[in-house]
């Protein structure tokens, strides 16, 4: 996996013990999102690998998860073609419209939706993600809508299907730094 490092992060989880370390770089397809979430939930620790593919404007290509959460062994890859999702080559149905993937175990995948507000003149990006409900091993749609405030680097966020809304800081990289009682990032690294 080659890639010219534009960015690095390493978030502390607020929800259970567990951290999450994140690279993002330059490729020839466009980005790359390399990341380790390790946790402890209640089916014992997890340590997970992910790697999620974009194009140049930011829309997710495809992503592989793999690593082990308790005594079992997780091998997802999610691929993005022609406006069909699937999941370990098992087709995703309700996701024509998803162009993100949003892995729950980690704050990373806000990224793409994020970094797509910020060349927008508008300050609202709606957008539709397929949304990885780990440990679920299917794909679900999650609309989401990202609001730019008049604070610099603050961004309002909503979860349709969740009824789930906060309030979010982001570095300018894109990253998410605050993402109230969930995670915070512990350290970053956004060359100028």
């Amino acid at each position: 996996m080659t890639g010219k490092t534009v960015a690095t992060i390493t978030w502390r989880a607020l929800y259970c013990e567990g951290q999450d370390t994140c690279r993002l770089a330059r490729a020839d397809h466009g980005w790359l999102l390399v990341g380790h979430a390790r946790f402890h939930d209640d089916t014992g620790f997890a340590a997970l690998d992910y790697v999620v593919r974009c194009t140049e404007d930011w829309r997710t290509l495809d992503a592989d998860i793999a690593g082990t959460h308790g005594e079992n062994e997780v091998r997802l890859h999610a691929d993005h073609r022609n406006g069909e999702w699937l999941l370990n080559k098992t087709p995703q149905p309700g996701l024509e419209d998803a162009t993100d993937i949003d892995l729950s175990f980690t704050p990373a995948t806000n990224l793409m939706p994020l970094r797509r507000l910020a060349k927008q003149q508008d300050d609202t990006l709606t957008t539709r993600a397929a949304w990885l409900h780990y440990p679920d091993a299917a794909l679900a749609p999650l609309d989401q809508t990202y609001l730019r405030t008049h604070t610099y680097g603050i961004i309002d966020y909503r979860a349709e299907q969740t009824d789930y809304t906060t309030t979010l800081e982001v570095n300018d990289a894109g990253f998410v730094t605050d993402y109230p009682g969930l995670w915070h990032a512990e350290d970053q690294h956004v060359p100028l």
